[in-house]
């Protein structure tokens, strides 16, 4: 059982990119996903951040709240 915290700071450590609150919130304020437009289709991830949020989601993942609400914020 992974045990790691579920929090937007593991989520982009998960992610590979840089898990600082100001990363974080700069990377938000950086970025839109189109409404039509699913998170893990989103231009802006490269293959193996797609391929972990869309595999989280349609698994239902421990990480998949986290992802929902990334997802939200970057709308």
């Amino acid at each position: 059982m992974d045990t790691t915290p579920q929090d937007l700071s593991h989520l982009f450590d998960q992610l590979g990119l840089d898990n600082s609150e100001q990363s974080i919130a700069t990377f938000i304020a950086n970025h839109t996903v189109p409404a039509h437009v699913l998170l893990c289709q989103a231009d802006f991830w490269n293959d193996s951040q797609k391929s972990f949020l869309k595999e989280a989601i349609e698994e239902d993942a421990q990480w998949s709240e986290l992802i929902d609400h990334l997802d939200a914020q970057l709308r």
